[in-house]
C-alpha cells in the first residue's frame, strides 16, 4: 500500500499545478502549465540539458564525496580521541548555521568558481553525515565490544569489528539526506561564481532573460536529479546493510 502513496502524491502535485496554472496565473504566465514545461524541455532537448546537467553533478558529487568522507574521518577521530568532540562539534554547527549565500563570495574570493561549487556541495553535506556517523559509532553493541575485548582486542579492532558495522545503517541516512543536499550545494555555488555550464547559471540567465518554461524545467530536472541521487544512495544502502532495511520494514508493518 505504501508503494501506492509516493505515484498518487506526484499525480496530485501534477494536478494542482495544472489547475493553478489553467487558472489563478492563466493570463500572467509565471506559471506555465506542465504540458508547456515539457514541450519547452523538448525543444532545448539533450544538446542543453545534457552539459549543464553533467557540470552540475560533477561539482555536486566531488562536494559529495569531500564533504562526506571528511565527515566520516571526524567522527573516527571524536571515537578515537573523546577530547576532540567540542572541537569537531562546533565546527559541525557552524558549517550547518551559517548560510552559503554568506560564505560562497567569501570561498569565491579566495579560491574562484569551480571550487566555490565544490565547496560549497561539500559543505552541504558534513553536519548530516557526521551527526549520523557518531551516533552510529556510539550505537554498538556493549556485549559485543567487550567480547572483542576479551578476546584480546584493543580500541581500533573494536572499531573494525563491531563500531564501523553498527554506525553503516546511521550513516546511510546521512548519506541519503546528503545526496539532495550536495546539489543544492552546487546549484548555489553556481549562482555565486560559475562562468560556465551548470543548472545554477542556466537558471539565473533563464531567469534574468524571462524565459519562463525553460526555468521551470530547470527547476524540475534539478528536483528529478536530487530524486535519483537520494534514490540511489537509498539502494546502495539497503545493498549494504540488509539487516537494517528488513528491520525497519518489519517496524513500518507492525
Amino acid at each position: 500500500m505504501r508503494r501506492v502513496h509516493g505515484p498518487a502524491g506526484v499525480v496530485a502535485l501534477i494536478g494542482l499545478w495544472w489547475l493553478l496554472a489553467a487558472t489563478l496565473f492563466a493570463d500572467g504566465g509565471a506559471v506555465p502549465t506542465p504540458w508547456q514545461v515539457l514541450a519547452g524541455m523538448a525543444r532545448d532537448g539533450w544538446a542543453f540539458y545534457g552539459p549543464n546537467v553533467t557540470a552540475t553533478v560533477g561539482a555536486a558529487l566531488q562536494g559529495f564525496l569531500w564533504g562526506n568522507g571528511l565527515a566520516v574521518v571526524v567522527a573516527v577521530l571524536v571515537l578515537l580521541v573523546p577530547r576532540l568532540e567540542a572541537v569537531a562539534t562546533q565546527l559541525a554547527v557552524i558549517s550547518y548555521c551559517i548560510p552559503l549565500l554568506a560564505i560562497g563570495p567569501i570561498i569565491l574570493v579566495v579560491f574562484g568558481g569551480p571550487a566555490t561549487v565544490v565547496f560549497l556541495a561539500a559543505v552541504s553535506v558534513f553536519f548530516t553525515t557526521l551527526i549520523g556517523a557518531l551516533l552510529g559509532l556510539r550505537s554498538a553493541d556493549r556485549a559485543s565490544l567487550d567480547l572483542v575485548t576479551v578476546y584480546g582486542g584493543g580500541r581500533l579492532a573494536r572499531l573494525r569489528y563491531v563500531q564501523v558495522i553498527a554506525a553503516l545503517p546511521s550513516t546511510f541516512a546521512g548519506l541519503r539526506i546528503s545526496a539532495p543536499s550536495a546539489l543544492l550545494g552546487a546549484i548555489i555555488g553556481e549562482y555565486l561564481g560559475s562562468d560556465d555550464q551548470g543548472l545554477g547559471v542556466s537558471l539565473m540567465i533563464s531567469q534574468q532573460q524571462f524565459q519562463v518554461p525553460r526555468t521551470w524545467g530547470l527547476a524540475l530536472v534539478a528536483g528529478l536529479v536530487a530524486g535519483l541521487g537520494y534514490a540511489v544512495v537509498a539502494l546502495v544502502a539497503r545493498v549494504v546493510t540488509p539487516w537494517s532495511s528488513g528491520r525497519t520494514e518489519s517496524g513500518s508493518a507492525l
